[in-house]
């Protein structure tokens, strides 16, 4: 018999596939017996055969990008097709200082380049150095002062590399041995020699185009181990490097992400005036303009997977979705996450454009001139016909209401259940599950992630919400669209399926909240205006100032002048909030999907059946899946949502007949300022 199953790669099915052969030759008789010699040999040539099956999978894995696990492979390979990781990157301030220069003669006073402060200790206990890469020269004003006004600081090691070129050596590399290095603040220089005083400054490059054989350039690509090798023209694309040339890198090898947030420096620089003596007196203190941000990682394996074969797909131009979304992290790095789409795909369709969101690393909105950059570099790789336009993301938040089970025996009390839920919750919330355009907020996943939080939780019942804030233009009247990006389930049939924070309105007294009303096609409904006489007596003001499209998950407000609202979170913001239609909630085109932790509730209950205290389950507690929570949010709970609260109810709704309804129309005769307003 043959040994002819080659695909057994685990230890036990190669043994038997050696069994099998042995069997069939009658010359072998104690290959089945544990304790005989030939056995202990079969054992050694099935480990044998399994350490070379695993050799060569793993061989052939490491060959594909999709199934490479270790970095440099990964790195390679996206090499191959042109792409270059993004670094790690170094965290900035913007900062503002004085020199006191009356007592000298000095006109001028430079910064020298490299350390100029150093952030107090954080709470890691560590302090981080901020340098600048080039001189700056400020004149000395009448006063006899030097001001430093808004100087962009970089945190990391200033550090330098020397390489001399050395014909001798055909495979010569210059290699930064450095890791953790921020490859936009490299600088290099060559000189002809180690003692010329003549420099050339070589700039960085990613591509070919426009590059001749005199054009002063330099090509980086990742390294082993993290660092960084800097690759020059050959005299045919770009200008080449030649014996006895001195090659002088200065860069920064910085920590990245954890010197983010920082906002108390000192000085520590090195300052000279014109005639190159060192100023050492005078120096004030160091006023702190911008704290630190914008420190980010290296980039992941995952991350150059999924954008490597995008970029190459692209091939320098943008065309496609998708080629935006693989050229904006290359033009603004600081993108965390980016969302393209055609604008076929909007309603109503807007064809010949394609809209962009991003979500930068630090902050919540990209700048109106980041976005006048961002477009500039567009237009490189833009075609004819296409129009780009970058739009302000939008969050769409998840809230949570959960009833968790705990066998009371294995825990001294509700307190430890709702810390262990919540600390388990956050690091879900926080995971790059959520957190992105496109994301996804898988229900069964989640609910796991509460059962899975301690040993003594049983089980849960939870119920989700989807939240849009408005931010509305205050003082004039103006319309809003407020998209969920998934439909709206319809809990009570003659209305009250969203939720809103109180806000106030021209033309109506005292405070007033948003409520919806369902036609009878159950798929569009209309939008009023109602206040609470009591938390489950509303009063209806204002009849029809828009529609709900519970499908689409769509709100549209006919121009509303709103005043002022109770939410205020550095900017006044309405919260609407409703329950989806499905559990799993997906952040569509620019909606950018969050859990919001301040808004979960973990209500602990006792099993009574698991603790064995109630085995008949007479005492044990039931909680609703269904309740559909207060009228209104921020009354009693902390999205009004609660299910432990009093529930809304056909019989409380049905009391809003025309006798009790009073509509108020404001006195303006303004229709619309022919503005549109916000929401994120």
């Amino acid at each position: 018999m043959p040994l002819v199953n080659f695909s057994n790669v685990d230890f036990d099915e190669i043994k038997q596939s050696i069994k099998d052969y042995l069997r069939s030759n009658s010359n072998f008789t104690d290959y089945d017996f544990e304790g005989s010699n030939l056995s202990t040999i079969i054992d050694t040539l099935a480990y044998n055969t399994y350490i070379s099956s695993y050799n060569a999978n793993m061989v052939s894995n490491e060959v594909f990008l999709d199934s490479a696990t270790l970095r440099e492979n990964v790195v390679s390979i996206a090499r191959n097709i042109g792409y270059l990781p993004r670094s790690r990157k170094s965290s900035r301030a913007n900062i503002s200082f004085s020199v006191d220069a009356s007592s000298s003669n000095a006109s001028i006073v430079t910064l020298k380049a490299g350390p100029v402060a150093l952030s107090a200790s954080n709470f890691n206990k560590q302090s981080f150095t901020y340098c600048i890469m080039e001189d700056i020269t400020v004149p000395v004003d009448s006063t006899g002062t030097a001001t430093f006004e808004n100087i962009d600081v970089y945190e990391g090691s200033y550090l330098n590399s020397v390489f001399v070129v050395n014909s001798s050596l055909p495979n010569q590399k210059y290699i930064l041995p450095n890791t953790g290095i921020d490859t936009d603040n490299i600088k290099v220089i060559v000189r002809d020699s180690s003692t010329s005083s003549v420099t050339r400054k070589y700039t960085r490059y990613d591509n070919l185009i426009g590059v001749d054989e005199s054009t002063p350039l330099y090509f980086l690509r990742e390294s082993e181990a993290e660092t960084y090798e800097i690759l020059f023209g050959d005299d045919v694309f770009g200008k080449g490097i030649e014996e006895p040339n001195q090659i002088e890198v200065t860069y920064l090898s910085c920590s990245g992400s954890v010197a983010n947030g920082l906002s108390n420096f000192t000085y520590i620089g090195s300052l000279q005036d014109q005639n190159g003596a060192s100023v050492t007196s005078g120096i004030s203190g160091v006023t702190v303009n911008q704290t630190s941000s914008g420190g980010r990682e290296i980039e992941t394996v995952e991350s150059i997977k999924k954008y490597a074969p995008n970029i190459y797909a692209s091939q320098n131009r943008a065309v496609t979705s998708t080629d935006f979304e693989s050229l904006i992290p290359r033009i603004y790095p600081e993108a965390e996450s980016v969302s393209a789409y055609g604008g076929e795909e909007s309603d109503p369709p807007q064809y010949g454009k394609v809209f962009i969101s991003i979500k930068p690393y630090n902050g919540v909105f990209v700048s109106e001139e980041v976005k006048r950059n961002i477009q500039l570099e567009l237009r490189k790789y833009s075609v004819a016909g296409i129009v780009s336009e970058i739009i302000d993301l939008k969050y769409l938040y998840i809230e949570v209401d959960t009833n968790v089970y705990y066998n009371s025996n294995l825990t001294p009390g509700s307190s430890q259940v709702t810390t262990s839920v919540t600390n388990n919750i956050i690091n879900y919330a926080n995971s790059t599950q959520l957190n992105k355009f496109g994301a996804r907020f898988k229900y069964s996943k989640f609910i796991k992630v509460i059962d899975d939080s301690d040993e003594f939780i049983t089980s849960n019942i939870t119920i989700i919400h989807m939240r849009r804030d408005l931010s509305p233009l205050q003082n004039q009247f103006v319309e809003y669209n407020i998209g969920f990006g998934n439909e709206i389930h319809i809990k009570n049939q003659i209305g009250f399926n969203i939720k809103t924070s109180g806000f106030t309105v021209s033309g109506i007294s005292g405070t007033v909240y948003m409520g919806d009303s369902p036609n009878a096609d159950l798929r569009t409904g209309t939008i009023f205006l109602f206040r609470l006489v009591s938390p489950t007596e509303p009063v209806i003001v204002k009849r029809n100032i828009g529609t709900i499209d519970y499908k689409k998950g769509l709100i549209s407000l006919n121009p509303m002048n709103v005043l002022s609202t109770e939410v205020v979170r550095g900017t006044p913001l309405i919260e609407i909030s409703t329950c989806p239609h499905s559990n799993d909630v997906i952040g569509l085109q620019d909606l950018y999907l969050q859990l919001d932790t301040s808004k979960v509730n973990v209500t602990p209950i006792p099993d009574t059946i698991s603790s064995g205290s109630d085995i008949s389950g007479g005492t044990y507690t039931v909680s609703s899946s269904f309740s559909n929570g207060n009228l209104v949010r921020g009354k009693g709970g902390h999205g009004g949502f609660s299910s432990t609260e009093t529930t809304t109810t056909n019989q409380t709704v049905s009391r809003l007949t025309t006798s009790n309804v009073s509509t108020t129309t404001t006195t303006s005769t303004t229709t619309s300022s022919g503005s549109s307003g916000s929401s994120y």
